[in-house]
């Protein structure tokens, strides 16, 4: 049984799982912001640097799907700590390897390590997320997701900042770099050991095969599946949105950079206001209600993008796009979580589905969209937000104990 924590322990773990969303958002800009140095430092074209975030995300893809079996080995607690002090490794390698050494291979490790941790850790981030949730009572899990976005903005703007100090790429990594371990050693004391984000214990202690079993359990429940539809239109919607809105403005509506910069801030906007202050709402009408409004917003938003005859109802309906997109995700996770004696497992592949989903996506609409057009292969996604509103029956809260049919 887990230990019952003080009101100074909660508050601490809470602190703790909101500092690591904020410094996993933080190592994606930190590199992000630095791509055209690395490419400069490199003497690599854009199809080279394609290749290497290809590799990323196939590292981040594995990370995700492994991230349950690393905690069943080392319990959530450890895991984070791990992963963390991977990608914060990663980040520095990255820079090490542009700037001094000028070597790709050193670069593409860094890239591996950076892309394995953070997809892991997001699995086992968000299993502690449903946890506080759970003990909270109301709907808090979509602030966290606003905090790995605030990650993303401070780290851009660290990155502009960086550049106009004429920081070299290493230097800005490794403060960084040390910024996240440092974190991640501090965050590691603040995050009680808890049986059901199977952490070891004195008193427990299960087989490695027990554990493996308990994390992937979810996998045999229908549900599972249904809650990964509405969680996987959603990423698709969210992850297009953020490599695809700024040049589906200026290629298919024919506008100035800049407008598309814009519109990808007003969908970045819509989504992180949304996140913070959406909970009530949730809690007001129910998580299935909101689904249903919301994927009808995200699926009008995204028309309006691809049909709007002008910049302002393009703009509209980015916005739109971005309220809609912004709950798919933790309220889905929100769901998985319903019942605490399963919600690890559940958690872990219902994360799985979204990340896959989020960084497999927009590659896939890159490929589709050669062939038909950017702004007409939007219109998939506004098929798979439907169906996530169909589907979102799914994440009606299920009582603790309460059964899930199994294949």
């Amino acid at each position: 049984m887990d230990t019952a924590l003080t009101r100074s322990q909660f508050v601490r773990w809470r602190a703790a799982i909101f500092a690591i969303f904020l410094a996993s958002g933080l190592s994606i800009s930190t590199w992000a912001s630095r791509v055209p140095d690395i490419a400069d430092s490199l003497g690599i074209d854009r199809a080279q640097i394609g290749l290497l975030l290809l590799g990323m995300g196939v590292s981040s893809i594995v990370g995700i799907s492994t991230g349950p079996l690393v905690m069943a080995r080392t319990g959530a607690r450890l895991g984070m700590l791990i992963t963390m002090l991977m990608f914060g490794s990663g980040v520095c390698l990255i820079g090490l390897g542009a700037d001094q050494f000028g070597s790709i291979p050193v670069v593409v490790l860094g890239m591996v390590l950076f892309g394995f941790g953070n997809g892991s850790v997001d699995v086992m981030m968000n299993v502690e997320a449903t946890a506080i949730e759970q003990q909270m009572g109301r709907t808090i899990l979509p602030v966290f997701h606003a905090f790995f976005s605030f990650g993303t903005v401070i780290g851009a703007g660290a990155g502009v900042l960086a550049t106009g100090l004429g920081l070299t790429v290493a230097a800005h990594a490794g403060i960084m770099s040390a910024i996240i371990i440092t974190a991640a050693i501090v965050c590691f004391f603040q995050v009680p050991v808890r049986e059901a984000a199977l952490d070891p214990t004195p008193d427990v202690k299960p087989s490695f095969g027990q554990r493996v079993h308990t994390a992937l359990e979810a996998w045999r429940e229908p549900r599972t599946y249904a809650l990964g539809i509405v969680m996987l239109g959603m990423s698709f919607a969210e992850g297009g949105a953020n490599d695809w809105i700024a040049l589906g403005v200026v290629q298919g509506h024919h506008q100035e950079s800049g407008m598309g910069a814009l519109a990808l801030a007003v969908f970045s906007v819509g989504m992180t206001v949304v996140r913070l202050f959406g909970g009530p709402l949730v809690d007001r009408f129910g998580r299935v209600a909101v689904l249903r409004v919301l994927a009808c917003a995200a699926a009008s938003g995204i028309l309006l993008f691809i049909l709007g005859p002008n910049l302002p109802i393009v703009l509209i309906g980015a916005a739109l796009w971005g309220i809609g997109a912004s709950l798919g995700f933790p309220l889905g996770m929100s769901a998985a979580a319903d019942d605490p004696a399963k919600a690890a497992a559940r958690v872990s592949a219902a994360a799985t589905i979204g990340y896959v989903a989020f960084l497999g996506g927009p590659p896939v609409l890159g490929v589709i969209s050669e062939h038909i057009g950017l702004l007409n292969t939007l219109f998939i996604l506004v098929a798979l937000v439907v169906m996530s509103g169909l589907f979102s029956g799914a994440a009606r809260p299920l009582r603790t104990g309460e059964p899930v049919a199994t294949k």
